[in-house]
């Protein structure tokens, strides 16, 4: 576990770079704040995580139990889950807007038009909305 990168993953940097180039600044990874999110747009109060699937315990297709030290990974990712869901809170607490691009949505058989991802977090960006979630879409599994 300690090759898996935490940060500066292929996912996150194609997000940061599409957003760069479309005007938005940024800052990276502020361990000031809880979760040390991946994207702190700090003028639009909003933050911006990069999930990946396995890890953060999504409901998706990428998302398997390992069938070897079940009980580790149970623990593992459970506390995962609840370390996640404690930093959102604090954030929210503290003001923050927050979003979630989950690696669904960029890659596998349920992936998202990679344009489409960065619009909608354009758009959240540039708006007031408090909460944005991006996964893939469950209708192109069936494809």
């Amino acid at each position: 576990m300690a090759a898996v990168k935490g940060k500066n993953t292929k996912p996150e940097l194609a997000i940061r770079s599409a957003l760069h180039r479309r005007g938005f600044r940024f800052r990276l990874h502020r361990r000031d704040l809880p979760g040390k999110p991946d994207l702190v747009f700090t003028r639009r109060n909003a933050v911006i995580f990069v999930h990946g699937c396995f890890w953060h315990g999504h409901d998706c297709h990428l998302f398997r139990w390992p069938k070897s030290r079940e009980d580790f990974w149970r623990e593992k990712i459970g506390s995962n889950i609840e370390r996640d869901r404690n930093q959102r809170a604090a954030l929210a607490d503290a003001g923050w807007r927050i979003g979630t691009v989950w690696e669904c949505a960029l890659k596998g058989k349920t992936r998202l038009p990679f344009d489409s991802v960065v619009d909608r977090c354009a758009m959240w960006l540039k708006s007031d909305i408090k909460t944005l979630e991006v996964s893939g879409d469950k209708t192109r599994a069936t494809v």
